[in-house]
């Protein structure tokens, strides 16, 4: 893992495949297809270009076709024509998880290359499945954890690339939202989506976490899973009132996994918890020489001189006269890292194997909490 962390956020230039715009299919015209894939894929233009759109819904892909599409961009309800399209490069998975796993199984198969959305699958084995079709087809699949690519997250990696903070023997993964679930599309749909929030955010913090740790060996998960808020009315969710009768996943998740090497990781994960401490998409490491959290910025803490310290480092270069401050470029470095490992061979930095051994996590405390066991993963 050494050295494919913060160098990659380097990476400058315009390339082509052969002398034309890599032509893109979107599968799945929802949300986050919006607000991330497409911001993506305009950021390079000159070099990228969706063709053809498919959803279930006919009107939501006519739609981004008109407002996304290159001229002439084809519209599907089903995926499978849409693979038939021999001169589409790459797809972009951005369906709910219940059908991450076969639709990017058989685009790998139709030999697309493959941006698919986190969490990879609903199952392990779903996930080693993606995993077996890349080696069967050769192809590149990444996974959409966007947040490895954000400044602060980057400073971190390369302190633990640095070993900074010495062997990280301890952490925790923050998921924790008050009251802000999300009531839009399927995510309170238990079939379709594989869970509330342990599955949509709890993701994001544990991939970061294992990342930075660079530790994918689990040996045993302890989780607790609550269905305590899900049938209350008059919310006050900043989202607006959930329906009662359509949430089927949990409010909150909890779980302890220990690693093969003896380390441990707590991992919290809420839509909906009643605590004023907020933490999304961040994580706490303690190693050997010193610990790292994200409680106000990167703040490091170790020993120097005798003493004890804590050092902030000005990421966003806060108080800077003159200075603009850098901006996070998460979405935009996704979609670069895509297009480079499609058109010069550079390796993905979420590999589909990371992404299977979070999936596997996820899935084991999940059962966890059905079962009152723990769950061993060797």
């Amino acid at each position: 893992m050494a050295g494919d962390g913060f160098v990659l956020l380097k990476r400058k230039g315009k390339i082509t495949l052969e002398n034309r715009k890599l032509r893109y299919g979107l599968i799945g015209c929802g949300m986050i297809a919006r607000i991330k894939h497409m911001k993506g894929v305009a950021a390079y233009k000159d070099e990228v270009e969706v063709v053809a759109f498919c959803d279930i819904i006919r009107e939501r892909a006519e739609n981004y076709a008109r407002e996304f599409g290159a001229p002439g961009a084809k519209v599907y309800t089903d995926y499978r024509e849409l693979l038939k399209d021999t001169s589409i490069d790459a797809v972009i998975v951005a369906t709910p998880n219940r059908s991450h796993s076969f639709i990017t199984i058989d685009s790998l198969e139709a030999g697309k290359h493959v941006l698919c959305e986190k969490p990879m699958a609903k199952t392990y084995a779903e996930a080693k499945a993606m995993v077996d079709a890349v080696k069967r087809t050769g192809k590149v699949l990444t996974i959409g954890y966007q947040n490895r690519y954000r400044n602060d997250v980057q400073y971190v990696k390369a302190a633990c690339e640095t070993d900074d903070f010495g062997e990280i023997y301890s952490a925790k993964a923050h998921a924790i939202r008050r009251r802000k679930v999300p009531t839009w599309g399927v995510f309170l749909d238990e079939y379709e989506q594989g869970g509330g929030p342990l599955i949509d955010i709890g993701t994001h913090a544990l991939d970061l976490t294992l990342w930075c740790m660079d530790n994918y060996e689990p040996h045993m998960v302890a989780g607790s899973v609550y269905h305590k808020l899900g049938k209350q009315t008059h919310t006050g969710n900043a989202l607006g009132d959930w329906d009662p009768e359509k949430m089927t996943v949990e409010d909150s998740a909890f779980g302890y996994i220990t690693m093969k090497n003896g380390a441990s990781i707590y991992l919290e994960a809420s839509w909906a918890l009643n605590t004023l401490d907020e933490k999304e998409a961040k994580f706490t490491l303690c190693g050997t020489k010193g610990g790292v959290d994200f409680n106000d910025g990167v703040r490091i803490n170790t020993v120097k001189h005798d003493k004890m310290i804590v050092e902030k480092p000005n990421i966003y270069l806060e108080g800077v006269p003159m200075a603009e401050p850098p901006k996070d470029m998460a979405v935009e470095m996704e979609a670069r890292i895509f297009i480079d490992a499609i058109t010069k061979g550079m390796p993905v930095v979420v590999k589909p194997e990371q992404a299977m051994v979070v999936t596997q996590i996820l899935e084991a405390i999940y059962e966890s909490g059905k079962t009152g066991k723990a769950v061993y993963l060797d």
